[in-house]
């Protein structure tokens, strides 16, 4: 018991010298941003003067709205200018992150840093939080000056939850942006580099405020805390990917960026030729491609290393169609809305006519399930996956939605699903799963990278099994889904609730 006790006292006695020397580098990082006046003069500046502005804005709002009669528009308006006035100083916590290491690789002064006793996690977190802390004071400082100037013109004082909202808010986008800002400075080699790449940064968090500003004005602030969830995730991520990625030796011997395409679709081929087993290897030969040991080993063994993206997947759908399910209970169809009894067989001829359907034959039902699962593919490298599992979420939250509203209308919804999602979706459903469990895993390497493999390697591996899986598995079960679905649903359906 006293060995015990002594190794979780040595454990706890660890973390608080490693907690001691991050701090101690925070400290250093902060006071040298400090002396900096090129970065310290604008934070004053949007600190202080942003939100006069933006005060004098809310007012000129509010004195128009009243004088045409359109008070709420003036409302809307000062929580939405509370959201701007704190983003707006932590857009500059971008500017200090990129600068972290590349930076100090430019001004020589990184050689000495990386030769200190701190390990790489400890650099890692002592650079981020330094990056992040003066932009985010400048915010609470700015989102401060600018409700007690609004408190002194029009007495508004905030709800608290709306505040806490704003701030909570604020806090995660920083985080995220200084995270991904200090993942792009550790992987380049210039400056100008950085700031190129930092366009990934700044176009979704644009698009992030953009979408911010229309629930601010519509008033749903409940969303934000959504938004909220969703950017801490975004910032584990990119944290884990950071202090996965970093390597101090690589840092100091890498001179410049290249891009090799002849490296990349070499090392590409071989993973995707090779067996799985044997993919990662550098071969001096030209790998070798075969048809039958791809089906008889390649596609079971890739299948079966997927079990836990696959899992996710599926839990996920069905998550997707409980989650239809209540909105069918939340909100009923009325009663003579639909009449399964009564189904003409004109009904399956052409779809294309609602719109959001493709027309109703084996090439249209093809393609478009083809270009869904590659559409969430693409997305799933720049949302580490999760726009992929949101993709194929969609359509079984409509399934469960129309399964409930079916129960609700006291037609069997077990008879309903084997008649209509059955015949085909036994074929299509598999192959959707599969595809996006690969599309996942795709998403996930960026963070995780295999043991051995760079961040690059491990996303090529990762995208030549899931080309071999869509190629040689998900395409033929696709194609099959989609005569089953023209041919067979239909004939199903009518033979169950045909028309009298």
């Amino acid at each position: 018991m006293s060995s015990v006790a002594s190794a979780a006292l040595s454990r706890t006695d660890a973390r608080r010298e490693s907690l001691r020397r991050v701090l101690v580098m925070v400290r250093r990082e902060v006071i040298d941003t400090l002396r900096d006046w090129r970065i310290v003069v604008p934070i004053i500046l949007l600190t202080l003067a942003f939100p006069v502005l933006m005060d004098f804005t809310a007012n000129a709002a509010m004195e128009w709205a009243t004088k045409y009669g359109g008070p709420i528009v003036g409302e809307r308006m000062i929580p939405f200018l509370l959201m701007i006035v704190g983003f707006f100083p932590i857009s500059f916590s971008l500017i200090i992150a990129l600068e972290t290491f590349v930076g100090e690789k430019e001004r020589r002064s990184l050689e000495p840093l990386l030769a200190t006793p701190l390990s790489n996690a400890e650099l890692y977190w002592g650079k981020m939080l330094a990056a992040m802390i003066p932009p985010v004071t400048a915010s609470y400082l700015g989102l401060g000056v600018y409700l007690t100037g609004l408190y002194i013109t029009v007495r508004y004082v905030p709800p608290p939850e709306l505040l806490a909202a704003i701030v909570a808010l604020t806090t995660a986008e920083a985080l995220v942006m200084v995270s991904g800002a200090v993942v792009v400075s550790s992987q380049t080699t210039s400056v100008r580099a950085a700031n190129l790449l930092a366009s990934f940064i700044i176009v979704p968090m644009a698009l992030l405020v953009q979408g911010e500003s229309i629930i601010m004005f519509w008033a749903h602030y409940e969303v934000l805390w959504w938004i909220v969830a969703v950017l801490l995730v975004a910032d584990v991520l990119l944290v884990r990917m950071g202090i996965h990625i970093f390597n101090r030796e690589e840092l100091l011997g890498r001179e410049i960026d290249e891009l090799n395409l002849r490296f990349i679709w070499r090392r590409f081929k071989g993973f995707f030729l090779r067996p799985p087993w044997d993919a990662q290897r550098i071969h001096t030969g030209s790998p070798r491609f075969n048809l039958l040991r791809v089906y008889r080993h390649d596609l079971p063994i890739l299948i079966g290393r997927q079990w836990l993206p696959i899992a996710v997947v599926t839990l996920t759908l069905l998550g997707g169609m409980g989650l239809g399910w209540g909105y069918a209970v939340q909100y009923p169809l009325p009663p003579d809305f639909l009449s399964l009894n009564e189904i003409p067989q004109e009904t399956f001829q052409d779809l294309s006519g609602f719109g959001f359907l493709p027309s109703f034959n084996v090439s249209a039902i093809f393609f478009n399930n083809v270009r869904s699962l590659v559409l969430g593919a693409l997305l799933a490298l720049f949302s580490f996956g999760s726009i992929a599992l949101v993709l194929l979420m969609i359509p079984l939250a409509i399934i469960g939605f129309f399964t409930g509203e079916v129960f609700l209308l006291g037609y069997n919804p077990l008879l309903f699903l084997v008649t209509f999602i059955l015949p085909h979706g036994i074929v299509e459903l598999p192959a959707a799963i599969i595809a996006t469990a690969f599309a996942l895993r795709m998403g996930a390497s960026v963070v995780s990278p295999p043991k051995g493999l760079t961040v690059g390697e491990g996303l090529l591996l990762a995208l030549a099994d899931f080309l071999k899986v869509f190629l040689f598995l998900v395409l033929p079960l696709l194609l099959i889904a989609a005569v089953l679905e023209i041919w067979v649903t239909p004939q199903v359906v009518l033979a169950v609730y045909r028309a009298g």
